[in-house]
């Protein structure tokens, strides 16, 4: 098989792309997410994070600009995925109550694939000398860190009353 030369630039681009279909893809799923919860602070946290993703896609169309490229997506599989898993919890679990255990659980899948994807462009962005694309993934990164911190804490009462019922009924 011939070797290719395509350098970290189009990495880096191809990636951009990536990440910003899947950005795109996020902020339809949290409308849904946060319909099905059944939890005021879950709710809200998905409301609040549907608003920072908005902002993401714009930070990632002035990343476009910065490496002067037109913002476009490019379809990303593993969100496609993660994101389907997410419907499956909200379909397989309405009414139940370990449906908002899985809603945290699915959304902060999301939310690793999404700090794992913003960390690589950061790096490969410092190492290709792109300062300003530097600080605006940082931000987002930071985000998206904050945001499972999040998750992690409404987690804890979530998966406690997922499993109060079983307790009782014991």
């Amino acid at each position: 098989m011939a070797t290719t030369t395509k350098p970290l630039d189009d990495l880096f681009h191809d990636m951009l792309k990536d990440v910003y279909y899947a950005e795109k893809q996020i902020l339809k799923a949290l409308p849904k997410m946060a319909k099905a919860t059944k939890s005021p602070e879950l709710k809200k946290a998905f409301e609040t994070h549907k608003a920072e993703t908005a902002e993401q896609i714009e930070r990632l169309s002035q990343v476009f600009e910065v490496i002067g490229k037109t913002p476009r997506a490019k379809t990303c599989d593993a969100i496609l995925g993660i994101l389907k898993e997410g419907e499956a919890v909200i379909e397989d679990y309405e009414g139940s109550p370990a449906l908002d255990a899985g809603l945290v659980a699915s959304a902060q899948a999301v939310e690793h694939y999404e700090m794992a994807r913003y960390g690589t462009l950061k790096a490969w962005a410092t190492q290709l000398g792109h300062k300003d694309a530097v600080k605006l993934l940082d931000e987002t990164l930071a985000e998206e860190t904050k945001t499972d911190k999040l998750l992690t804490q409404l987690g804890g009462p979530a998966n406690t009353a997922a499993t109060a019922p079983a307790a009782k009924a014991a």
